[in-house]
C-alpha cells in the first residue's frame, strides 16, 4: 500500500494538540483593521480550534500528523 500524501495547505494552516485537536490561527487580521474594533482585533489573535464536524475531514488531509 503506498503512502497517503499530505495536503501542504492543510499542514500549513493546521498543528495537532496533544489531546489529538486541530489548533489554527483565525483569519482576518492582517490588514484593513482601522476600521475593525480593539475587541475583534484581540479575539483575531487567538487560536482557534476545529469544530468537531470537520475533525473527520481535516485528518483525512493530514494523515500523518
Amino acid at each position: 500500500m503506498p503512502k497517503t500524501k499530505t495536503r501542504r495547505s492543510a499542514a500549513k494552516r493546521f498543528k495537532k494538540t496533544a489531546s489529538g485537536e486541530f489548533k489554527y490561527f483565525k483569519n482576518f487580521k492582517s490588514h484593513i483593521l482601522e476600521h475593525k474594533s480593539p475587541k475583534r482585533k484581540r479575539q483575531l489573535r487567538k487560536a482557534g480550534l476545529v469544530h468537531e464536524t470537520d475533525h473527520e475531514h481535516v485528518a483525512k488531509m493530514l494523515p500523518y500528523a
